[in-house]
């Protein structure tokens, strides 16, 4: 008979595991609880590139969390200082002025120290190079320039922090239920009193004095994604788990739940026409395409549709796959010629180019309509202007004329042969979720704390509206899932 524990964790992600080592810290029994077999376990987490978006001031920072590789780099990489007005006001921007005021002021207060903090609990840091260039193509005394916000990723990215997360739960004790989905909330009164799984041999209720759900939101429901993001969005390709049904988050709104956030908005980038439908763990992140800022991206109709060098990609990417959808069948071709298709990310490799060397003869093999394509070219071509082209930071390259401009990296197509990728839209975590407040509490629809309930990570809403900076879901999960594991043990110990 197990016995019941004090704090239960819903989720096996960054920030379920977060909230689990932070409420054993505090001197919790703790029981993780998930939906997932062990060898798919960490959720969306798994299948990210490991960025984590924080304010710091310098290099000086960052560099006591640097493994030894990027600690050979340091003389080569300058930082973009990125402080904490700079933060929020990043994260303002891509919700134009949306996001949650007090959530975002306690994630800009606790961010830098929740990386700290998961540094003490094994999780090594790497600058990430080689994340947006091949570097073996780059010259060899290149400077390379880390954009404010962007200059951390995790070692081995979104597999080996949930491996480093795992090994610490384990070193503190913590277990995991595997193949455990939740189907439903236990009340007693207004309060959360554990909840309910289905198991191989039947249902099993677990009581718990207090409970975290941190099991992600509805990604991988088909049926969700059409009900809230809209028609098509149901056909998407998912670059995450397979296990983000929006089950539990489901449950909770219907055990009073406040739902909050841009429910038809989403996470979604360019992916790779040939990925699988759903993500795959021997493949991660792997099908990502982003080197489109050194591209032009024209639709089945041979027509541009986005300003491909709008910003720095770590601040369009997450908007990139929307757009994508918006076009005919949701699929689009980014197209490089010679000037530029040696900048091409690693990542690329694992799909075949189509390669000609006229743009009539490529149109042809992309069953475009040449005339379309051409024109398209012709016109982007003869908008482009004189000027440095840097490939590692915005140059301000940009169009003139277009209505559809390109800002930054704007060089013709015109050095045979034309490379084009096939690419949609790939999905990989939904905005909407459930309200909390500054104590990660899970507040009704009465606008009142549910006693004992308590959410962090993606299937909690308030944060994300439109775009999005890259690595905030993971600090935020982070964040907010430590203060969740020590409110649900302080709650349980009281």
């Amino acid at each position: 008979m197990r016995t019941d524990p004090d704090v239960i964790v819903v989720g096996a992600g960054n920030a379920a595991i977060s909230a689990a080592l932070s409420a054993r810290e505090a001197g919790a029994e703790v029981l993780v609880i998930e939906a997932s077999p062990k060898e798919e376990r960490g959720g969306n987490s798994t299948y990210t590139g490991g960025f984590f978006r924080f304010p710091y001031e310098s290099l000086a920072d960052l560099e006591p969390m640097l493994n030894d590789e990027s600690r050979t780099w340091v003389d080569r990489v300058d930082v973009e200082p990125y402080p904490r007005e700079r933060y929020l006001g990043d994260l303002r921007r891509t919700s134009r002025n949306r996001c949650d005021p007090q959530l975002v002021e306690v994630l800009a207060d606790r961010a830098y120290d929740a990386i700290r903090w998961l540094h003490s609990k094994g999780v090594t840091w790497q600058f990430p190079l080689g994340k947006v260039h091949d570097m073996a193509n780059l010259p060899a005394d290149s400077r390379y320039t880390l954009a404010g916000g962007a200059a951390l990723v995790t070692e081995d990215e979104g597999v080996g922090l949930i491996e480093n997360l795992f090994t610490a739960a384990e070193a503190a004790g913590i277990e995991v239920l595997y193949d455990s989905p939740v189907d439903s909330l236990l009340r007693e009164g207004s309060a959360v009193v554990g909840v309910r799984i289905r198991r191989a041999d039947g249902w099993e209720d677990i009581r718990g004095k207090s409970v975290v759900l941190a099991s992600g939101g509805f990604g991988a429901n088909p049926e969700m994604r059409l009900r809230y993001l809209g028609p098509g969005w149901d056909l998407v390709k998912i670059r995450g788990s397979r296990f983000a049904t929006g089950h539990v988050l489901q449950q909770a709104m219907l055990e009073g739940a406040q739902a909050t956030g841009h429910w038809g908005g989403c996470h979604a980038s360019a992916l790779a026409g040939n990925a699988p439908d759903v993500g795959r763990i021997d493949l991660t992140d792997k099908m990502s395409r982003y080197s489109y800022p050194y591209s032009i991206m024209v639709n089945i109709e041979g027509q541009r549709f986005m300003d491909e060098g709008k910003d720095h990609l770590w601040m369009t990417y997450a908007s990139t796959g929307s757009a994508i959808q918006r076009q005919p069948d949701g699929m689009a071709y980014q197209i490089f010629d010679q000037k530029t298709v040696h900048l091409l990310e690693p990542r690329y490799e694992l799909s075949t180019p189509v390669v000609a060397d006229t743009i009539e003869e490529l149109a042809v093999k992309l069953d475009l309509d040449p005339t379309a394509l051409s024109r398209t070219i012709s016109e982007f071509n003869a908008a482009t202007r004189s000027g440095e082209f840097d490939p590692l930071q915005k140059d301000g390259l940009g169009t003139e004329g277009l209505d559809m401009p390109k800002s930054n990296w704007a060089l013709p197509i015109d050095q045979a042969p034309f490379v084009a990728y096939s690419v949609t839209c790939g999905l990989t975590f939904t905005y909407g979720g459930l309200k909390i407040d500054t104590e990660a509490r899970v507040i009704d629809v009465e606008g009142k704390p549910i006693p004992n309930l308590y959410a962090t990570g993606e299937i909690t809403g308030g944060i994300f509206y439109h775009a999005y900076a890259a690595g905030s879901g993971l600090t935020f999960g982070t964040v907010f899932g430590r203060i969740a594991g020590s409110e649900a043990a302080a709650h349980a110990a009281a």
